[in-house]
C-alpha cells in the first residue's frame, strides 16, 4: 500500500498560478527597493545557533528550528541530560545550527563578517524564506518569505523617512489601502519609567506587542504574571488606551515624559519624522500608536508596522531602528534601520481583495495549435519570431482535436490561439482567436507580428 504524501503543517506547495502571483509581489517590491539605491544580498538558510540565540528574546528563542548535528548527534549525551529540566543543555549538545528566524540578525552577522568589503552606509535588500516553530493559523506560517530592506552605518532619521516612502510606494503599486503605524522604543522606555517599572521594560514591550491579538485585559494579566505591580498596571492602562490623533499624542507624551531623558529623545525622533512628512506627505495614512511595541529585543528607536484596511489579518510589514545588533558580533557603534514586507500575508490580502492583475494569470500569451508536420513547421518559424520580440508562446506538442487544444488554452488562461490548418497554409495566412472575447480573424503570414496581440 502506497504511503500517503503530505507536507509539514505551516508549510505550503505553490503551483504555477501561485508562483506567478508571488513573483508579481516580489518583483513589485524589488523594483521599489532598487529605485531607492538598495542592492541585493543573500545569506544561508541556516546559521550557527550562537548567531541566532538571545537576539529575539526568550519567546523568540523557543520558536527557532534547530538542526541536529551530522552523524552521531547523540555521542555527547548522557543519562543526566535526558531530564525535562535539562532540555536546554541537551539541545546545545545535539544541535549547533538552526534555520534563520528572520533576515535582520543574519544581515547584522553579514555586515560584521564582511565589514572590510562593504561601503557604509550600506543599503541592502534581501528576499528569502525564514522559519519559525510557531502554531500554524490563518496568516501565520512556519515557513514564509520576508522582503527586507535595511540601511546600516547611519543614524540619520532621513533613513526612517525613506523607508516610509518605500512603504507608501509599494502598497500604492500593489493597490492595497493600508495604515502605517509608528512608535519609538525610547518612548516605551520612558513610559516604563513613568509607571514605576523601568526594570520591566522588556516584559512590558513583549506583552503590549500582543495587544491586537489578545486584548488589553489579557495583556494586563500577562504583565501581572511577570511581576508588574497593580499600581504600575493601573498607570499603564490609560496610556495604552490613548485615542488621540498623532499631533495630540505627541503633546500628550511631551507632558507625560517630561522627566524621562529617553522618552524625550524618542519624542524628538518621532517629531523629526513628522517634519519630513510635512516636506513630502505620503498618500498612506500614518498614525502614531503608543501601543505599538515590536516585541523583538534588538529594536532601540523608531518602530513601524503596517496593517491592511480592508482585510482582517495581522500586520503585513514590520521593522525599526536597531543600534546594538552588530555590537553583539563585535562591531560597535553601527546603527541600522530596516523594514520587512510579509510577502505571504500580502499575497493573502491581494487574493482576498481579488487584486492580482489578470495579466499575471498565465505564463503563456499565445498558443499555436498543432494539426500536423507541415503546419508545425510554420508554427515553429512564427513562434521564434514572437519570442524574439518578447511574447511568450508555445506550440501544442501533439496533433490533437481542436477542442482538446482549445481546452488546454483555456485551462492555462492563454489569451490567444493561432490556428494553422490546410487552408491557412494554402492562403499563406493564419487564424487568430481571442480566447477571452471569442473574436477570430485572419492575418497574412507576412504581416504576422506582436502588434496583433496587443
Amino acid at each position: 500500500m502506497a504511503q500517503p504524501t503530505s507536507i509539514p503543517k505551516g508549510t505550503r506547495d505553490f503551483g504555477t498560478l501561485e508562483m506567478m502571483r508571488r513573483n508579481y509581489i516580489f518583483e513589485t517590491i524589488k523594483s521599489v527597493f532598487k529605485k531607492y539605491g538598495y542592492s541585493p544580498i543573500e545569506t544561508p538558510a541556516m546559521e550557527n545557533l550562537s548567531t541566532l540565540l538571545g537576539k529575539y528574546g526568550d519567546e523568540g528563542d523557543k520558536l527557532l528550528f534547530k538542526i541536529l548535528n551530522s552523524g552521531n548527534f547523540s555521542k555527547n549525551v548522557n543519562a543526566d541530560d535526558l531530564g525535562e529540566e535539562n532540555l536546554n543543555k541537551l539541545s546545545s549538545k545535539i544541535s549547533d545550527k538552526g534555520l534563520r528566524y528572520d533576515l535582520t540578525v543574519p544581515f547584522a552577522r553579514f555586515v560584521v563578517q564582511h565589514r572590510n568589503e562593504i561601503q557604509f552606509p550600506f543599503k541592502r535588500y534581501q528576499i528569502q524564506a525564514v522559519w519559525r516553530a510557531d502554531r500554524p493559523q490563518k496568516g501565520r506560517y512556519r515557513e514564509f518569505y520576508q522582503c527586507d530592506v535595511d540601511v546600516i552605518g547611519s543614524d540619520s532619521m532621513l533613513n526612517e523617512f525613506e523607508l516610509m516612502q518605500i512603504i507608501d510606494e509599494v502598497f500604492d503599486k500593489l493597490d492595497i489601502a493600508v495604515v502605517l503605524k509608528i512608535n519609538n522604543r525610547k518612548i516605551l522606555e520612558g513610559i516604563a519609567e513613568v509607571v514605576g517599572a523601568p526594570d520591566k521594560f522588556m516584559e512590558i514591550t513583549i506583552a503590549i506587542d500582543k495587544i491586537d491579538k489578545i486584548g488589553l485585559e489579557n495583556v494586563c494579566k500577562e504583565l501581572k504574571d511577570n511581576g508588574l505591580s497593580d499600581e504600575a498596571i493601573n498607570k499603564l492602562i490609560p496610556i495604552l488606551e490613548n485615542k488621540r490623533n498623532s499631533s495630540e499624542t505627541i503633546e500628550f507624551l511631551e507632558s507625560l515624559l517630561q522627566n524621562s531623558e529617553a522618552g524625550l529623545k524618542g519624542i524628538e525622533e518621532i517629531k523629526s519624522i513628522f517634519d519630513y512628512l510635512k516636506i513630502s506627505p505620503l498618500d498612506t495614512e500614518v498614525e502614531l500608536d503608543i501601543s505599538l511595541a515590536r516585541g523583538l529585543n534588538y529594536y532601540t528607536g523608531a518602530i513601524f508596522e503596517v496593517k491592511a484596511k480592508d482585510v482582517e489579518i495581522g500586520s503585513i510589514l514590520g521593522g525599526g531602528r536597531y543600534d546594538n545588533l552588530t555590537g553583539i558580533f563585535g562591531l560597535k557603534d553601527v546603527s541600522g534601520v530596516g523594514i520587512s514586507f510579509g510577502a505571504d500575508r500580502i499575497y493573502d490580502v491581494l487574493a482576498s481583495l481579488d487584486k492580482f492583475p489578470e495579466t499575471i494569470n498565465s505564463p503563456v500569451e499565445v498558443l499555436f495549435v498543432n494539426f500536423g508536420s507541415e503546419e508545425e513547421k510554420l508554427a515553429i518559424k512564427l513562434g521564434k519570431k514572437l519570442r524574439e520580440d518578447g511574447v511568450s508562446c508555445e506550440i501544442y506538442p501533439d496533433n490533437a482535436k481542436l477542442d482538446k487544444q482549445f481546452k488546454y488554452a483555456n485551462n492555462k488562461n492563454i489569451n490567444f490561439v493561432v490556428i494553422i490548418g490546410a487552408n491557412e497554409i494554402k492562403n499563406e495566412t493564419v487564424s487568430i482567436k481571442n480566447m477571452k472575447t471569442g473574436e477570430q480573424k485572419s492575418v497574412a503570414v507576412e504581416k504576422f507580428n506582436t502588434t496583433i496581440f496587443k
